[in-house]
C-alpha cells in the first residue's frame, strides 16, 4: 500500500537541545523517499526514525546554514556505505557549491552510488514525472534560501455506480481511461476531477512572495515558526516568521494540515506556538512538531 506521510527528524532551530535534535525531514512518497535539510545528527535520528538510506531518492537543502545542512556528510557517507542500488539527486541553491562540494567531500570514503548535483539557480520546476512534480521558490534569509513544492497532477476519480450503469467493468474500464471512450460512453460520463495533493517544505526566511507561492492549496505546509508574535521585529531582522505570521500564509492559502517547527530554544512551551497561529486565524489541523513524529499527508477530500 503506497504511503504518504512526513517523517520528523528534528525540529530545533540553530542548536539541539535535550529535547529537539537539528533539522531533519523526510518525505515518504509512495515509493520514493525525500530528505529535507540534513541537520547535524540526521543520520542518528533515522535510525531512530527506521528511515533507512535505502529509503531516499532525493535530497533538498534550502540553505547552507549549519542546522540545515551539516548532517550532509554523514547523510552521503551513509548512502554508500550501505550501497544504496539507485542515483540520489540532490537539490541546493547553487550559491552555496562550495559548501555542498566540502560536506561531500569532508573525509576519505569510498563512493558506490551516483550522487547527481542538481543545483537551483532560481525559482523554477526541478523535476516533473508521472508521480509528482517538484519546484523551488526564493526566500529572504541573509543567505541565499529556497522552498520547495511538490504536485501530484490532477487526474479522475472513477463512479463505480455510473460504470454500472453502462455495464462498464473489469478490463473495459481501464480501456476506457486509456481511450476515452468505449461503446458511446465518454470517460467524462463515468468520472469526476481528482485533484492532485500538495505539499511544501518553507523554512528559514521572512514573509516574501515565495512563502505565499509555496503555500498556495496545500495539503500538508511544513514551516518554520522560529520566533513568538511578540519577537516579530528580531524575526524579522534574523529573516524568520513567527507562529502568527505562519498561521496568516496557511489560513490565506487554504492550507488543510499546517505543521509548525524550527522553534527557538528561548521558548518552553510549543503550544504557545499553536495558540498563535489559531489567533491569526489558521482553522484547520496544525501541528507543533516534535522529534520523530510521523504525520500523514491528509486524505482527499
Amino acid at each position: 500500500m503506497s504511503v504518504r506521510e512526513l517523517v520528523v527528524l528534528g525540529t530545533a532551530s540553530q542548536v539541539p537541545t535535550r529535547h529537539r535534535n537539528h533539522n531533519g525531514y523526510v518525505l515518504r512518497w509512495d515509493g520514493e523517499g525525500i530528505l529535507f535539510d540534513p541537520g547535524e545528527g540526521t543520520q542518528r535520528q533515522m535510525l531512530r526514525a527506521s528511515v533507512a538510506a535505502h529509503d531516499l531518492n532525493r535530497i533538498c537543502v534550502t540553505h547552507f546554514h549549519g542546522d540545515h545542512s551539516l548532517g550532509l556528510a554523514g547523510v552521503i557517507q551513509r548512502i554508500n556505505l550501505d550501497r544504496v542500488p539507485h542515483p540520489i539527486t540532490a537539490h541546493f541553491p547553487a550559491s552555496g557549491q562550495r559548501f555542498f562540494d566540502r560536506l561531500r567531500y569532508a573525509t576519505a570514503y569510498r563512493e558506490t552510488v551516483p550522487l547527481r548535483p542538481a543545483p537551483v539557480l532560481r525559482s523554477e520546476v526541478l523535476y516533473e514525472g508521472p508521480a509528482y512534480a517538484l519546484s523551488a521558490r526564493q526566500l529572504s534569509h541573509p543567505v541565499e534560501s529556497f522552498g520547495y513544492r511538490l504536485e501530484e497532477p490532477d487526474g479522475l476519480r472513477m463512479l463505480p455506480e455510473r460504470l454500472a450503469g453502462y455495464g462498464i467493468s473489469g478490463p473495459d474500464v481501464g480501456r476506457l481511461r486509456r481511450e476515452g471512450a468505449l461503446r458511446g460512453v465518454t470517460l467524462e460520463q463515468v468520472s469526476v476531477p481528482r485533484r492532485g495533493q500538495r505539499f511544501a517544505f518553507v523554512m528559514d526566511t521572512r514573509m516574501c512572495a515565495g512563502v505565499e507561492e509555496l503555500a498556495e492549496g496545500c495539503d500538508l505546509l511544513v514551516i518554520e515558526s522560529t520566533f513568538l508574535d511578540e519577537d516579530a521585529t528580531l524575526a524579522g531582522e534574523h529573516g524568520h516568521l513567527t507562529a502568527g505570521q505562519a498561521g496568516r500564509v496557511a489560513a490565506d492559502a487554504g492550507v488543510r494540515h499546517l505543521v509548525l517547527t524550527h522553534f527557538s530554544q528561548r521558548y518552553p512551551d510549543p503550544e504557545a506556538f499553536v495558540r498563535q497561529a489559531r489567533a491569526a486565524g489558521f482553522e484547520g489541523e496544525l501541528t507543533a512538531a516534535r522529534d520523530l513524529d510521523r504525520i500523514p499527508v491528509p486524505k482527499r477530500r
